[in-house]
């Protein structure tokens, strides 16, 4: 598979999207469609940057015949599946806009509410992290559970993060302050990271309601062994060396912007 970019950086594009997709065939294509004509239909110009997170199935396929129907997408491939983290600051790389954030390929937020999100981060006085939270949700009871102690235990450990849905996605930064964050969670403790880091920041969060839409199709790539991840990341970004290293700003295993090849 090959790496390809619009036309010309700069600013052309007014929000950049990051979306993993691992495994989604059966729904990446209107994902990506859902989200390409809702945002033709308002004022807000989007770079689609899809990254096929070593899929084993046709997501590949289907992302390289999307990149050939839209001119403001880019398609990149991790040749192994690194984690849903390792994906996203992948597809950071790419990005060329002056807001940059991250989706899953799963349907579950309407495109249209991505849309009312950003148009809410430009009406903000102030520059802040952008979110959704999932108010309504569709989700089995077990999961809800484990979503309430989840953020519970978040809260707990690192104090306030203006968000009661840590793993609420998309999540949309300023470029400037995504830049001084130095994300280095490779796995699903990316989007508490990123949460965590925007208080030490000083960047203040826009939570948005939203109703969760039923997946699709497919299967979610959040397990029972997803859920024992969040919980170890936890205590050893809390208490553990990775923790001060957090804190500290300092890289750990920072994805670097892979080399492009030509079609």
């Amino acid at each position: 598979m090959t790496d390809s970019a619009a036309n010309t950086p700069g600013d052309k594009y007014d929000l950049a999207l990051v979306m993993p997709c691992y495994n989604e065939c059966e729904v990446v294509a209107k994902t990506v469609a859902d989200l390409q004509e809702a945002f033709a239909r308002s004022a807000y110009r989007l770079q689609l940057v899809a990254v096929d997170n070593g899929s084993t199935d046709e997501t590949g396929d289907i992302l390289n015949r999307l990149r050939e129907q839209y001119d403001n997408m880019v398609v990149h491939r991790v040749e192994r599946n690194q984690g849903y983290g390792y994906g996203v600051l992948s597809g950071f790389a790419h990005a060329d806009a002056p807001w940059v954030g991250s989706i899953v390929a799963d349907g579950q937020v309407d495109a249209d509410d991505v849309v009312k999100l950003f148009a809410d981060a430009m009406k903000l006085s102030q520059r802040k992290l952008v979110k959704v939270r999932r108010r309504f949700r569709m989700d089995g009871l077990k999961r809800k559970i484990v979503s309430v102690i989840y953020n519970c235990m978040t809260t707990l450990m690192f104090g306030g993060l203006g968000s009661i849905d840590i793993n609420g996605s998309p999540k949309i930064i300023p470029r400037e302050y995504l830049e001084r964050m130095n994300l280095q969670s490779k796995d699903w403790f990316l989007d508490a990271e990123i949460m965590i880091k925007a208080k030490r920041l000083g960047l203040g969060v826009y939570e948005k309601n939203i109703f969760a839409q039923l997946r699709p199709g497919g299967r979610s790539n959040v397990n029972s062994s997803a859920c024992w991840e969040f919980i170890v990341n936890l205590l050893r970004y809390r208490f553990g060396r990775a923790g001060r290293t957090l804190a500290a700003g300092e890289p750990s295993h920072r994805v670097e912007a892979p080399a492009c090849h030509g079609d």
